[in-house]
């Protein structure tokens, strides 16, 4: 995410800090190539320019060219205004009158239906009684895909096998007034915002249903584009916030930078993965911390709290202080780390980890690396898992042979668990803290 960009915006910030004292010209300088690094992210040209001429006007005052540390200075000057340009965070209006009526809206192909059974999974999670409604009667299997994933997460789907949407929506609701349900969420057909007779289909479900929240479904990969039909589809149908998609595989940037400023209406959340559980809520400032290379901390304690097993984890720091950490114990910190997400977007939000990642091999932080680890420690008898050392030639060969694998790299597993019991050794305190990252240390 935002690859591009972040590595371009470091290079001009290791310039600023080898400058010492700056000049208002190391200052343009550096602005300049700011400003190149927006552009080519695909950033709004005017988004572009009003932040830029806003990072001068601070930067060139004597607090921060006469200041002790004038690089760093700069750098929160241009922190603070990323945040500024993000936007406010702006949540999912659930508190007014019961149910709340979110209606999903966008191009086809933005990811809707998907995003619609995320968004029902993390209301269920949060202690909403969701529904979906499949009121996509243009894609083919479209109905049949939200009952699956409805499944999947265990949240009721309404539909019919043949309707107008306007009726299924407005009927919809007697089923949700039937099931109690604390929040109904509207699964609708993708259209292009010229097609005048779809949209006309989306004023006509407004109308009956009177949704408390309209949001657009944007795909972030698209870039401007995203931004020129968040554009098109506010005029027609007033929205109230945006949920921008696959945004793990935009390396630019353009959209979730540009869209807000450019429109107006409030980002609410991100999706960073294909996984029902991959949507966040939109946190600007953790967003341009990722931005800048910072990290995105408090993001990475909440995967941790959500994905790890409190139980298992008091269990793990009893073993720490009595020394007894083995491999049984290796895998079960794995399989929580794998729940987290993708390594490297795990790896992404730790402060500082990116600079340390150019210099790793390509294949450090490949999730596969994960799998042939977890497949070599599954192929072991529980008394190897619990007594590494007595794992000698036979014994790694037959494990290779189990896991499809081949010796050395048994070998390899058995050398990275035992610095990693080492360093779990010199843990005596911590209450589990730091455990869920154990295995990278």
């Amino acid at each position: 995410m935002f690859d591009t960009l972040t590595d371009r915006l470091q290079d001009v910030f290791k310039r600023l800090r080898g400058k010492g004292k700056l000049t208002e010209r190391d200052v343009d300088e550096a602005l300049r190539e700011v400003r190149l690094a927006l552009l080519e992210a695909d950033v709004n040209f005017k988004v572009v320019k009003d932040f830029v001429g806003r990072v001068r006007e601070r930067a060139v005052g004597v607090e921060v060219l006469e200041s002790l540390s004038p690089a760093q200075q700069v750098i929160k000057i241009v922190n603070e205004e990323l945040i500024n340009l993000l936007g406010e965070p702006s949540r999912l209006e659930t508190g007014g009158a019961s149910p709340t009526l979110v209606m999903l809206v966008g191009l086809q192909g933005s990811g809707k239906t998907t995003t619609a059974a995320k968004l029902a999974l993390q209301l269920r999670k949060s202690g909403q009684r969701p529904l979906l409604v499949a009121a996509d009667m243009q894609r083919p299997a479209a109905v049949q895909q939200l009952i699956t994933l409805g499944k999947q997460i265990d949240v009721p789907v309404y539909s019919e096998p043949k309707g107008d949407p306007p009726s299924i929506c407005e009927r919809a609701l007697g089923r949700a007034r039937e099931l109690a349900s604390s929040v109904v969420i509207f699964d609708t057909a993708g259209r292009l915002h010229v097609d005048d007779q779809l949209m006309a289909e989306l004023y006509t479900i407004a109308y009956k249903i009177k949704p408390t929240e309209t949001l657009l479904v944007a795909d972030a990969m698209t870039g401007q584009d995203a931004v020129r039909v968040a554009e098109e589809f506010h005029k027609r149908l007033s929205l109230t916030g945006l949920i921008l998609t696959k945004l793990d595989g935009d390396a630019r940037g353009g959209a979730a930078l540009s869209i807000r400023a450019v429109t107006g209406v409030p980002i609410k959340f991100l999706t960073m993965g294909e996984k029902l559980d991959a949507l966040e809520p939109y946190h600007p400032d953790r967003l341009a911390s990722r931005i800048l290379g910072m990290g995105d901390v408090l993001s990475l304690i909440e995967r941790a709290q959500e994905s790890f097993d409190q139980k298992q984890a008091a269990a793990l720091e009893k073993k720490l202080r009595t020394a007894t950490f083995d491999l049984e114990d290796f895998l079960q910190q794995l399989q929580q780390v794998k729940k987290m997400g993708p390594l490297s977007q795990i790896m992404e939000m730790v402060p500082g980890f990116r600079n340390v990642a150019k210099q790793l091999p390509s294949e450090a932080l490949d999730d596969r690396q994960l799998k042939r680890v977890e497949a070599i420690i599954s192929s072991m008898t529980r008394e190897e898992r619990h007594d590494p050392a007595i794992i000698d030639g036979s014994r790694r060969r037959r494990i290779a042979r189990g896991s499809g694998t081949q010796p050395h790299e048994v070998n390899q597993v058995l050398n990275q668990f035992r610095q990693v019991q080492k360093m779990m050794k010199q843990m005596t305190s911590g209450k589990g803290r730091g455990l869920p990252f154990g295995l990278f240390g």
